[in-house]
């Protein structure tokens, strides 16, 4: 099983604020996630039987070339386990009624809501341990050694010293 490393910063609590205390926090290892594009999942899902890679890669060429006109239209898109598709945007605001129109759009964006069936849990809190939507994280020190269950070398509890989740609030 893959994990995901993490490694231990101290920053600012209030970020920005150099009067603020310092806090210790985990992040992603950089440049430790690899990029999968359509062309590799193909690959992937060759391997699992069932479809040829380049069958995967028309179909996932097409699911997002209707998903395009579909969201251009105006809709929203939901791919079933995986999440839904919509758009926003953000406008300029008036204080005339007349003023405001779709000129006053400034940018569209797309945005993603998760499916629950596909939300993913730390596994070292998890109520189901290696459960599907689980994922493994691994703390690594400075030096690359890392501990095997996610806690600091000096025994600081899970994940980080025993900080919050969100050291901020």
């Amino acid at each position: 099983m893959s994990k995901a490393l993490v490694v231990r910063t101290q920053r600012h609590k209030k970020i920005g604020d150099a009067k603020s205390p310092m806090v210790y926090t985990l992040k992603r290892k950089p440049k430790d996630a690899k990029i999968f594009d359509l062309e590799r999942i193909a690959q992937d899902i060759e391997a699992l039987g069932g479809m040829s890679a380049e069958d995967v890669v028309h179909v996932g060429r097409a699911i997002v070339r209707q998903m395009r006109q579909t969201m251009t239209d105006g809709n929203s898109v939901r791919l079933d386990g995986f999440g839904i598709f919509h758009t926003t945007f953000k406008c300029r605001a008036t204080e005339v009624a007349k003023d405001c129109t779709v000129k006053n759009i400034e940018r569209v964006n797309i945005r993603f809501k998760v499916a629950n069936t596909l939300r993913l849990a730390n596994d070292s809190i998890a109520t189901t341990k290696g459960g599907p939507n689980n994922i493994v994280f691994e703390l690594v020190t400075e030096d690359s050694s890392s501990s095997t269950d996610g806690s600091s070398p000096s025994g600081g509890g899970e994940g980080g010293g025993g900080l919050d989740e969100n050291p901020l609030g």
